[in-house]
Order: C-alpha cells, then structure tokens, then sequence
C-alpha cells in the first residue's frame, strides 16, 4: 500500500498536446508528442494512442500527465513524460483529460 506521503510525491500536470508526430521506431505503435505544461516548460513524450486518436484530434487537446519521472529513452527518443489513460483489457488506450479547459501547468490534486 502507498501512504499518503509517497501519493504526494507523483506530480500530475495538466497540459496542452501542441505537436503530434507518427514514431515509426516504437516497438507498438505511438505518436511522439510534444506538451505544453505552462511555466514548467514544454516536455516531449511517446504514447501508445494511435488506435482512438488521429494526429489533428489530439493537436491542442489538453491531457494529464506525470511530469516528474526520470527521462527515459525509448528507440532513440528521449520521453520527458508520461500521458495518463485508462487501460481496459486488450482495448483501446483512453486518455486522461479534465473536464473543461484549465491553465497549462495547473497541479491534479
């Protein structure tokens, strides 16, 4: 079990998906994305989305990700971030979004 301290420590952002591009050297397929996050900058990250969501769907669309994970390279590209979605079974991933337009960089709480 987490405790509350360790929940703590997970940093989620909202932000703002403001270019989409196909990666071809992923093992699955996925889009490399870049975000958004208001004041804490605009981070790169590679998400397995390509089966619900078209590369102009997702232009501007705003997501919740965890900002505070180590960079980690994945086929030569180095992912900043982690898109957050909901994983049921063998379908479609489904993206974490807010309910209505918010800040860039605001903290999920």
């Amino acid at each position: 079990m987490l405790t509350w301290n360790d929940f703590e420590k997970t940093d989620l952002r909202v932000g703002t998906i403001i270019e989409v591009d196909d990666f071809p050297k992923a093992r699955k397929p996925a889009y490399k994305l870049k975000i958004d996050f208001g004041e804490l900058g605009i981070k790169k990250s590679s998400a397995q989305i390509t089966e619900l969501y078209s590369k102009e769907e997702l232009l501007n669309k705003q997501i919740i990700a965890v900002v505070n994970f180590p960079p980690k390279q994945i086929a030569g590209f180095m992912s900043e971030c982690l898109v957050l979605g909901v994983v049921d079974g063998n379908n479609p991933v489904v993206l974490l979004q807010p309910e209505r337009k918010v800040n860039n960089g605001v903290r999920v709480a």
